[in-house]
């Protein structure tokens, strides 16, 4: 199975796919790349892909190539997360697989329309944990530094509920 693998920190200039191919040459021609480049000025846009055979050869040549200098700049090199819709080129800088210490943000439609339309935040005593407030990635929303110690306390109360 393939191993699609994040290229990071690529220079932002004219570049073209033969140069980044020509890095990764002694590994071959199980291994293929993708640069992706803006559709206006046809300029890299600072990322690319690397697709290797297996999770072994994908490890080895993070280890390998991880750091190493291309045109100047050291790249990086890490595994992608899976393709979602609308990929191909027009996509954002994915996110990467690399944050050990972040917990995944389960997000439902509800959820998520909600908070898109607005909502106003709860009251004191509104009889409910709104489960999204507290299991938010760190990029995404921080609570207000004037209630952190407050919802620590009921994050660690609510641990000791369902742990008993």
């Amino acid at each position: 199975m393939s191993v699609r693998l994040y290229i990071g920190n690529l220079p932002k200039e004219e570049i073209d796919r033969q140069d980044l191919q020509a890095v990764f040459a002694a590994e071959g021609d199980a291994v293929t790349t993708k640069l992706i480049k803006d559709r206006k000025t046809g300029k890299c846009r600072g990322f690319g892909f690397l697709t290797v055979n297996n999770d072994e050869q994908a490890d080895q040549i993070i280890e390998k190539y991880n750091g190493q200098l291309f045109k100047e700049t050291p790249i990086k090199l890490e595994k992608a997360l899976p393709r979602t819709k609308g990929e191909e080129g027009d996509e954002p800088a994915p996110k990467v697989a690399s944050n050990a210490g972040s917990h995944p943000t389960p997000s439902t439609n509800k959820e998520s329309s909600r908070r898109e339309k607005g909502a106003k935040k709860s009251r004191r005593g509104g009889g409910g944990v709104r489960e999204s407030s507290t299991n938010v990635d760190s990029d995404a929303i921080r609570p207000d530094p004037r209630w952190a110690s407050e919802l620590e306390k009921l994050k660690q109360m609510l641990a000791a509920q369902t742990t008993n």
